[in-house]
């Protein structure tokens, strides 16, 4: 061999001995953990049992989830051991005989084979940059991807994610991931991810992120997306807590060649196939991130606290000899809603689903797999169903609720609601400063904006006209930090406010002096426009503080509107309420 490939076995020997000592490392830190908590819990005084079998249970969760992360690392030390054997051997020959160049395979062309699958990039790019050609020796080869979706091979770059905004955030407790299509009609992406952050606190958000995964070949229509997502949610996308990802085209199969099972149409055949090979793909992507993963839709709505009542529900039954070997734990009653499972345990599910994809709808593949795991045909149904109620958990009452009635299959109007989620909020109240409110705008009903503004209800008015005003008068001048407005809601989603502006008359100083210094612009009658509605009906912003205590906060509508209004949500945040 030639001086430069001998240089390049040199490097994979010092990275296959880095990954072995790093596996050494891991193993350490496997054994290092367990002592250290079992330390600390035999050292503390727990008032209950309950709370240390949960504080247990959570270990026993990260465990699984470091072992699966070790089990990796040790895949890769396996692989690029492998290739330097074959390098070492390709230069020997049989029984140590040197070979000629010619002899062997080029270990450039072996990229693209399947026993690639896993390495990391520095250890696939080293590979890659190896010329000395070796004779390949007979090793055992397992069933990988590429054995149920060959056409894979055909583009390197077939599971790499065309599209990624990431902050590289890790080991979080709970993922959620949340698959999207472009819809013929109404798209409700974007208030799902709201209704989702709005329902954590701080705490939840720290140990949670949320990947939003664009199942769309077309690139420039991904772009839209990430770029709707980035204007509304930029702030949560800079610290972490929400990524977006896109499939590369050649990640998909030609969806014309598909087998058309159980009598579905083509069209039903190729949306079915392509969801089963959406989820693996997101949760192929997720599982190193979190200990546990939560599949959801893009169109659906959630209870305060859901992912602390998620959590603490895991961990009570992870703490029960009976139901510790749980695999899918029920948050929801529809589909693939709300369904959490052990990140460790996901390598199952990619595998099912990419191997029966094109024969059955994804939620039928997630009971075909717990059947298969317990089941047999020596058991009668009743057994059966009772061995697999320990590993498939329904909570209840539900935490999610499924809102769209336009499906991502063209054409299908899904109505369905999960009914022991409860009745659906039609409005978020909040303490806001005592103020005398009145409004143009046509009440229906009892709906009225003294109500929604005391946190009584939500206010419904007839159509806006230009120049309709919505006023909050303090009843003593008022220093306001933030204001929040959200109009429409989850079942009228557009009888919202268009082209609306939030408007504070100041309570002691010049606005125009006021308008001079800071980038407001000033109506006739004095207000300074500090904020308006979005594209999605809702209206937040911070008041410079410069602007002191307020008289009076409005909404001005400018132009006419073709639908009612309604405003579900009004917030003041000021120095008097807490």
């Amino acid at each position: 061999m030639n001086e430069m490939v001998i240089s390049e076995i040199m490097k994979m020997g010092l990275i296959a001995s880095s990954l072995r000592r790093r596996g050494c490392l891991y193993g350490i830190v496997l054994v290092l953990i367990p002592c250290t908590v079992l330390i600390v819990v035999i050292g503390t005084d727990y008032t209950t049992e309950q709370s240390m079998s949960q504080r247990m249970a959570e270990f026993q969760m990260r465990m699984q989830y470091l072992e699966s992360m070790y089990r990796t690392k040790q895949e890769d030390v396996a692989i690029l051991s492998q290739y330097l054997r074959l390098a070492v051997n390709g230069g020997r020959g049989v029984g140590g005989s040197s070979t000629s160049s010619t002899d062997g395979v080029n270990i450039s062309s072996l990229a693209n084979l399947d026993l690639l699958e896993g390495l990391s990039a520095d250890s696939r790019s080293l590979i890659r940059n190896v010329t000395s050609s070796v004779r390949l020796a007979e090793n055992l080869k397992l069933p990988t991807a590429f054995h149920f979706l060959p056409h894979l091979l055909d583009d390197s770059a077939s599971l790499q994610p065309s599209f990624i905004e990431s902050k590289k955030r890790q080991g979080v407790s709970i993922v959620l991931g949340i698959p999207t299509v472009k819809r013929d009609k109404q798209s409700y992406l974007v208030e799902t991810i709201d209704n989702l952050i709005s329902n954590m606190d701080e705490e939840e958000q720290n140990d949670t992120m949320v990947v939003v995964y664009v199942g769309e070949a077309d690139l420039d229509y991904v772009k839209l997306v990430a770029h709707h997502i980035r204007n509304r949610f930029g702030s949560y996308i800079d610290s972490g807590f929400l990524e977006i990802i896109a499939p590369s085209a050649s990640y998909y199969p030609n969806m014309n060649n598909l087998r058309q099972t159980l009598n579905d149409s083509l069209e039903r055949v190729r949306w079915r196939s392509k969801q089963n090979l959406d989820f693996a793909f997101l949760m192929a992507y997720a599982q190193p991130k979190g200990a546990f993963y939560l599949q959801l839709e893009d169109d659906i709505l959630t209870k305060k606290g859901f992912v602390t009542i998620m959590k603490n529900f895991a961990l009570e039954k992870t703490a029960m000899k009976e139901h510790s070997n749980w695999f899918v734990l029920d948050f929801c009653q529809l589909g693939f809603i709300g369904k959490m499972f052990k990140s460790a345990d996901l390598p199952w599910l990619i595998t099912f689903f990419q191997m029966f994809y094109n024969d059955k709808p994804v939620d039928w593949l997630l009971y075909h797999l717990i059947y298969t795991k317990v089941c047999s045909v020596e058991k009668d149904g009743k057994s059966c169903k009772q061995e697999m109620t320990k590993l498939w958990i329904h909570y209840r009452p539900s935490l999610f609720q499924h809102i769209g009635t336009q499906s991502s299959l063209r054409g299908k109007v899904q109505k369905l609601k999960d009914k022991q989620f409860g009745k659906i909020p039609n409005f978020h109240p909040h303490r806001n400063p005592p103020a005398n409110v009145r409004s143009g705008i046509q009440p229906y009903k009892s709906y009225t904006l003294q109500k929604a503004y005391a946190g009584d209800s939500f206010f419904w008015g007839l159509m806006p006209q230009p120049g309709d005003l919505i006023e909050f008068r303090f009843k003593q001048p008022t220093i306001v930090r933030r204001y929040l407005f959200r109009s429409g809601n989850f079942e009228q989603p557009s009888d919202r406010f268009y082209n609306t502006t939030v408007e504070v008359l100041p309570a002691g100083s010049n606005a125009s002096a006021i308008s001079a210094t800071l980038p407001y612009n000033l109506t006739k009658d004095g207000f300074l426009v500090v904020g308006s509605f979005n594209n999605y009906g809702i209206a937040e912003g911070v008041i410079d503080s410069k602007i002191g205590k307020l008289k009076e906060l409005r909404l001005h509508v400018n132009s006419d509107s073709q639908n009612w209004v309604i405003l579900r949500e009004i917030y003041l945040q000021s120095n008097s309420v807490r």
